[in-house]
């Protein structure tokens, strides 16, 4: 019997539980998932958050 408190993950720590689709940020490197509000802009989209974008490339 499959265990129900059992996340599920895929061996990164990253959690994507809906297949939403998925872009590497530019500014630290992690993955972040598409959002509701970047529905228009995905394509767009570098970063994950302001924090991010305002730091840019850090290298």
């Amino acid at each position: 019997m499959p265990d129900k408190n059992k996340k599920t993950t895929s061996g990164d720590g990253f959690r994507n539980p809906h297949n939403l689709p998925t872009k590497t940020c530019a500014g630290c490197g992690k993955p972040f998932t598409w959002r509701k509000k970047w529905e228009r802009d995905w394509e767009t989209v570098r970063y994950c958050s302001d924090a991010c974008r305002k730091e840019g490339n850090r290298e």
